[in-house]
């Protein structure tokens, strides 16, 4: 039995209003003052039950919130990696980790991470990528599912049957009508060129593509978009009546916005944009959305830089059909990497990393669709590495759960808890 790592004590002693990172609100215009509206408690740090060198963390739960679930990649040799899950008890702390699978052909990327997400108690299912032999940037995305919360997986397929040596990932799990569905981006018309971030490949478009999971394998797989961008991460959600999935679009003159896509009744709908931003860069800024949702209330979080840096919010009252014109969340240095949380009460939780004179922060602030509902706070250093990934967050047990790579000499998970007002 390994130890768990303990840092104890508050990150956090007070809240910080972000002042020059996001906009505020004007007092002389009788606006009660944001910074007085206390919505969180000290951000105090969890104990993590993982080895030194891990990394990547990402959380997931059920819909009702009964299953809490971090997963994270730790390295098993020189070349091999396992995927770990661990649960979140009812004490506040995390449970024994377990292996979902492990290999030394894994394409390990800090952008295009595995996942472990709980449909249910017993019904849960894990994705990782499987590297080709012969290039750096061909490998096919593998599922898993597990019938016993965990304990045990099934053997794995691909939810994709093309069969080209190209690039397949950035997965998205979640459930639609209370099956396990993937949605990812591939790369099956691109003839297997990489554009990396530099603009156009020698091939054909990225394509959205999704498929429902069974223990034989994908059935009914579908293209979702013909064309969106390379390396940016998708993000999926249960809505009342089906599924809807965000990503980042791409347009023939290079404009690369978010859209959304509803799943309902085995058939995909015809993608909408959550806001024309009109962003246009010859490369992929490798920075997804996030979504989240309950019932038909939606919150679509993401980076977007037109004219300068920023992070926006947007919410939608009827599944992801339309949406609200978005909060700007923050601007100037702000790097992206965003998530997002939607609480009662129509409110919604960003966070997101801004650059910092220390380096980077993970910021988090609640919004209504008028604006702030509470101050910015810091939940934790970090920096702007690729190492230190994609800073995640989850509303658990009457607060937040806050998980990210502490991007040192040795990678480190670092776990964090918030008690919400």
């Amino acid at each position: 039995m390994r130890r768990m790592q303990h840092r104890t004590g508050a990150i956090l002693a007070a809240l910080a209003v972000l002042a020059a990172c996001s906009e505020a609100p004007d007092p002389a215009a009788g606006a009660s003052t944001v910074a007085s509206q206390a919505w969180v408690g000290s951000v105090t740090e969890v104990g993590v039950p993982t080895a030194p060198g891990s990394r990547f963390p990402n959380l997931a739960a059920t819909q009702d919130g009964s299953v809490v679930v971090m997963s994270w990649l730790e390295p098993e040799s020189d070349t091999g990696f396992r995927l770990h899950q661990a649960r979140w008890t009812a004490d506040r702390v995390w449970s024994e980790p377990a292996v979902v699978a492990s290999s030394a052909d894994w394409f390990v990327n800090w952008a295009d991470f595995p996942s472990v997400v709980p449909l249910d108690a017993s019904r849960w299912v894990a994705h990782w990528l499987h590297q080709r032999p012969g290039s750096v940037y061909s490998y096919d995305v593998m599922t898993s599912l597990s019938e016993d919360g965990g304990r045990t997986w099934a053997r794995p397929y691909s939810p994709h049957d093309d069969g080209t040596p190209t690039e397949h990932g950035f997965v998205s799990l979640a459930s639609a009508g209370g099956q396990p569905y993937a949605v990812w981006l591939d790369g099956r018309n691109t003839g297997g060129g990489h554009e990396g971030h530099e603009g156009h490949g020698g091939g054909g478009a990225m394509t959205l593509r999704g498929a429902r999971l069974s223990s034989q394998g994908a059935i009914q797989g579908a293209e979702i978009d013909a064309s969106v961008c390379d390396c940016c991460q998708t993000d999926a959600a249960a809505v009342r009546d089906g599924l809807l999935v965000v990503y980042r679009d791409r347009t023939a003159d290079e404009v690369r916005d978010i859209l959304a896509a509803r799943y309902v009744d085995g058939k995909w709908s015809v993608p909408v944009a959550v806001h024309a931003d009109g962003w246009r860069i010859e490369a992929c800024p490798v920075n997804g959305p996030a979504v989240a949702a309950s019932g038909d209330a939606v919150a679509v979080a993401w980076f977007t830089a037109p004219d300068q840096s920023r992070v926006r919010l947007a919410f939608s009252n009827d599944g992801g059909r339309t949406f609200s014109a978005p909060v700007e969340v923050a601007t100037g240095r702000v790097v992206g990497r965003v998530d997002v949380v939607l609480l009662e009460n129509r409110r919604a939780v960003v966070s997101w990393l801004a650059e910092s004179n220390a380096g980077a922060a993970i910021r988090a602030q609640p919004f209504t669709e008028n604006g702030p509902a509470g101050p910015a706070i810091d939940v934790a250093t970090s920096d702007v590495a690729r190492s230190s990934g994609f800073p995640q967050m989850l509303a658990v047990d009457g607060g937040l759960l806050f998980a990210w790579t502490d991007s040192a000499a040795t990678p480190a998970i670092r776990t964090a808890f918030a008690p919400l007002r």
